[in-house]
């Protein structure tokens, strides 16, 4: 068993590829969650995680080229020199699903991380290349963070590293490992208590992030600082059974998710944001 006690590979490698499984959805949930601890506990690899889901993004949204018949040919070519038959593909019968790996926690130990590796290499040497203008063109590497961080903190012992419903409290706290510090009015009479704040890492820069508690719903809200100053309006975001709204104002550009409904985290946007100018 490894030093984590969770089965994961401890080498750099083995958990790159454990992340690129977690983003292709190859993990079974067991090992889903261990991953996600490992990234709770580590901003490493929750900065690498992010950089992953906001490189898919950007490739998936690229135009699907088609293999030109020349191209075809070549492959041919180079199969047949290696006594390859190449078949052409067909279409699965109607009832059948195509098959899909799913890796659990318990495979983990006696699992060969070369033949992973081998499965994935090509889509790796290609996508070396393109990550670095992919990520500059990725407007929702930010957003795709801040969504990562939400549910890694769900799953986390405590969604918070300094645990406080006192502003003065939480803000200088951030303010010590940070340099700066949001404005954390204290909401709690109008249904959102502060829980606390934590340091988030998004793209790689270390961010602040302060908790609100609704009920039984958590609200993320991750602060970027911004040196112009601009105003925008609440922006709607929400995905993958979340929400999610993004807006601007003072010094900081503003990430607010949650699991509640849209409406209610609508309201927690507007009340935060005339406290802040009120308070």
């Amino acid at each position: 068993m490894n030093a984590h006690n969770d089965g994961l590979p401890e080498d750099a490698a083995g958990m790159n590829l454990m992340l690129h499984a977690l983003v292709d959805g190859e993990l079974d949930a067991a090992a889903a969650i261990a991953v996600e601890r490992r990234m709770a506990a580590d901003p490493s690899l929750a900065a690498e995680h992010a950089r992953i889901v906001a490189l898919q993004q950007v490739l998936g949204s690229l135009p699907k080229p088609k293999a030109s018949d020349a191209l075809s040919a070549r492959i041919a070519a180079v199969a047949a020199a290696d006594n390859v038959e190449v078949l052409r593909p067909r279409a699965p019968p109607a009832q059948a699903k195509p098959a899909r790996t799913v890796w659990s926690a318990r495979s983990f130990g006696s699992f060969d991380w070369r033949a992973m590796a081998a499965s994935i290499m090509i889509s790796a040497v290609l996508a070396s290349g393109a990550t670095q203008w992919a990520m500059q063109r990725a407007p929702d590497s930010f957003t795709a963070g801040v969504a990562s961080g939400h549910r890694r903190s769900l799953l986390a012992t405590s969604p918070v590293d300094v645990v406080s419903s006192d502003r003065h409290t939480v803000k200088p706290w951030l303010d010590a490992r940070l340099g700066l510090s949001p404005p954390a009015p204290d909401m709690a009479k109008e249904g959102f208590a502060l829980v606390g704040g934590r340091v988030e890492v998004i793209g790689g820069r270390p961010v602040p992030a302060l908790v609100y508690r609704h009920r039984e719903h958590l609200i993320t809200l991750v602060a970027e600082p911004q040196n112009a100053g601009a105003v925008t309006e609440p922006v709607d975001l929400s995905e993958g059974g979340f929400s999610l709204v993004q807006w601007s104002e003072g010094a900081f550009s503003y990430w607010a998710i949650s699991d509640m409904e849209r409406p209610e985290l609508d309201d927690f946007v507007a009340r935060f944001r005339v406290a802040v100018v009120t308070g």
